[in-house]
């Protein structure tokens, strides 16, 4: 049985009613003693990985789709998606250590590391995962619950039907079999998202909202401990010495709050951040790629993830299937490519990017055709034109605000007056999730490498198109890609993703792909051992990296 976090409470109350009763006996430990020796034990700060992140509302990861930095670093998952030496995907060992599959593909028995504890002291079991996972389903603000709804029972368990997810067998405290409804070649791959993260039972059922919220109720078994929070300034997060895979090679990370351009280029070049990606900071990021200063710090990775243009099939004029394919043919897309980000990148026509197992490289190029927009446009009973609410969220970068200004003014060409509206993060992600966005420009980054993390995402079921607000309604389609998940044979569902992309970008034009990007990193001096993750991120790589006291 484990210790309740109760229990713990106490036990340190008691020991801090004794201490200060010594004290005041005057034992000769005096309170200004007791401060100093406890700053004396905190870590030096000037020594942890600084890099800039934007302030999340939440990090719990099971009701955050882009907040996923603290889930990287102070948890893991049962498995680890990574390249092996040929660049090929691979599922390694992480909490689990070994598992099983059955000869039908419906059976998965896992085993879990010995002596692997959270951060508290708790250590690992079988039931933190049957937890998790029954969270992950139940929580009323979970959107990620698409990772496990394959279970057998998940449905049932989201629905209020029963209290346990009937597909989770515990064997013992460290082996466990999951049954599924269907074979699904991808579920392995699920269970290496953020959104898979092991969480503690005990401490984060006690924690109730705290979690995600309040540094001492989120717990993890990762390298790194979530430490402070501080409002509007920034998060510290400090090594985890007693970490399952040894204690990561810098002392923490200090993420510092700021989406401000210009702020976060002054601050790299005052020496005060280690790991610049230059997303961060628009137009300036020529200056680092291409001045003679940082040629020797440049860090270049490909990324698997696509931006594009999400448009709200149920809001006028988006309702109109000629409307939408208006707006793709109005667009060009290279154009947006060369003048925002240099060319950078590749040009996409679907929903799977270049570099996703599953992406087709035979799907027909979108046209850059203004005229046959127009055409269109005047088909679809806009002969004057039409108006268009675009939003943008207030944490996006200046380039992608860029990127949708100059959209804007393709569209005007053909008689599409979009209006761009700057939006608070909070309130964008309220509406979106309710459906609510008209018209919104984003880019996704591969959770796992499989055509499903983007097509299931977006339009696998109703309550998935209308979180993104997109709000698809062919359901047809959408059994389709339920049914795809279950076929066996990998060359015959990824052959039936790719007619659905087909169907879905260049049929129904419910989707304006614009681009997949290289990524470009720009390094601090005393920074030594960045490397990137098969995705193209840097953020659960942070344990590999070290701090070099210039002096040293």
């Amino acid at each position: 049985m484990k210790r309740t976090l109760l229990k713990r409470t106490f036990a340190c109350f008691l020991a801090i009613q004794v201490a200060l009763s010594a004290s005041a006996c005057g034992a000769g430990f005096s309170g200004d003693e007791s401060n100093r020796k406890e700053k004396e034990q905190e870590p030096d700060v000037s020594r942890f990985l600084v890099a800039v992140e934007d302030e999340p509302d939440t990090v719990d990861f099971q009701c955050t789709s882009i907040h996923y930095t603290v889930a990287q670093n102070v948890f893991n998952r049962l498995v680890e998606m990574e390249n092996d030496a040929g660049g090929n995907m691979e599922i390694l060992p992480s909490l689990a250590e070994s598992w099983d599959v059955s000869e039908d593909g419906k059976s998965y028995t896992f085993h879990l590391r010995n002596n692997v504890t959270f951060s508290n002291g708790e250590n690992l079991t079988s039931s933190d995962v049957l937890y998790t996972f029954e969270r992950l389903l139940t929580h009323p603000d979970s959107c990620n619950s698409d990772i496990v709804d394959i279970i057998e029972g998940a449905e049932s368990l989201k629905n209020g039907e029963t209290d346990h997810l009937t597909g989770f067998e515990i064997l013992n405290d460290h082996d466990f079999r999951i049954t599924l409804a269907q074979p699904f070649e991808a579920f392995l791959a699920c269970l290496s998202m953020p959104g898979a993260s092991i969480l503690d039972q005990e401490t984060t059922t006690e924690a109730g909202d705290r979690f995600g919220t309040d540094p001492e109720w989120t717990v993890g078994t990762g390298s790194f401990i979530l430490w402070k929070w501080i409002p509007q300034e920034g998060m510290l997060l400090k090594a985890n010495p007693a970490c399952w895979q040894g204690a990561p090679k810098c002392d923490g990370l200090d993420l510092r709050f700021a989406n401000d351009a210009r702020e976060i280029r002054r601050m790299f070049e005052n020496g005060e951040i280690d790991v610049l990606d230059l997303d961060e900071v628009g137009n300036a990021a020529e200056y680092f790629l291409h001045g003679d200063r940082y040629q020797e710090r440049l860090f270049h990775v490909p990324r698997i993830g696509i931006t594009y243009i999400a448009m709200n099939e149920t809001i006028a004029p988006l309702n109109r299937k000629a409307v939408r394919m208006a707006m793709q043919m109005a667009l060009n897309r290279r154009q947006l490519l060369t003048a925002v980000y240099g060319d950078r990148g590749l040009v996409e026509n679907g929903i799977f990017p270049h570099g996703l197992y599953g992406f087709n490289p035979e799907l027909p190029e979108i046209p850059y055709d203004p005229e046959n927009a127009r055409r269109l446009l005047e088909e679809a009973g806009y002969p004057n034109g039409c108006k268009l609410t675009v939003s943008v969220n207030s944490a996006s970068t200046q380039w992608e605000l860029s990127v949708l200004r100059l959209a804007a003014a393709m569209w005007e060409k053909i008689g599409i007056h979009a209006n761009i509206e700057v939006i608070d993060e909070k309130d964008f992600m309220d509406r979106r999730k309710k459906g609510k966005l008209t018209c919104y420009t984003a880019q996704w980054m591969a959770d796992f490498n499989d055509p499903d993390n983007f097509i299931f995402t977006f339009f696998g079921n109703e309550h998935n198109t209308t979180y993104r607000s997109l709000c698809y309604p062919d359901h047809r389609v959408m059994n389709r890609i339920q049914i795809a998940r279950g076929i066996a044979d990998p060359k015959d569902r990824i052959r039936e993703y790719q007619d659905l992309e087909r169907t879905i970008v260049q049929e129904d034009a419910a989707w304006i792909p614009l681009y997949s990007r290289e990524r470009y990193y720009v390094t601090s001096e005393r920074l030594g051992g960045i490397q990137a993750s098969w995705n193209g991120s840097v953020k659960n790589k942070y344990r590999e990296m070290t701090i070099t006291d210039k002096k040293e």
